[in-house]
């Protein structure tokens, strides 16, 4: 649950009735490593394995298109949201595009 609105990747919540469909949803969020972050993720991939730096960014972009969703859910009077899925994709060079969509609903528990 975010900010009281119901968040899941699957068609339904256990427990609960979806009484209304408001519509499809998104957020997106488009995130970059300045000098120095690029900096350390080159070192990084040079010495292998996972690369910290990268995920930090991707995890910030996830996070904040994923407000973005549930700030619009609000703005249409859901409080839920299902078959949530996550898109990812570089753009440009070093710019990470997340973007997330939905099913806003309005449920009810059985």
């Amino acid at each position: 649950m975010s900010n009281g609105v119901i968040l899941t990747t699957t068609p339904e919540i256990p427990g609960y009735k979806v009484k209304k469909v408001l519509g499809i949803v998104h957020g997106m969020s488009i995130r970059t490593r300045g000098f120095g972050g690029r900096l350390i993720a080159g070192l990084e991939a040079l010495a292998g394995g996972r690369g910290e730096v990268y995920l930090t960014e991707l995890r910030k972009a996830k996070d904040e298109a994923l407000g973005d969703l549930v700030r619009h859910a609000q703005s249409i009077g859901a409080n839920a949201v299902i078959g949530i899925d996550f898109e990812t994709s570089e753009i440009l060079e070093g710019f990470i595009l997340v973007s997330v969509t939905g099913t806003a609903v309005v449920v009810e528990p059985e």
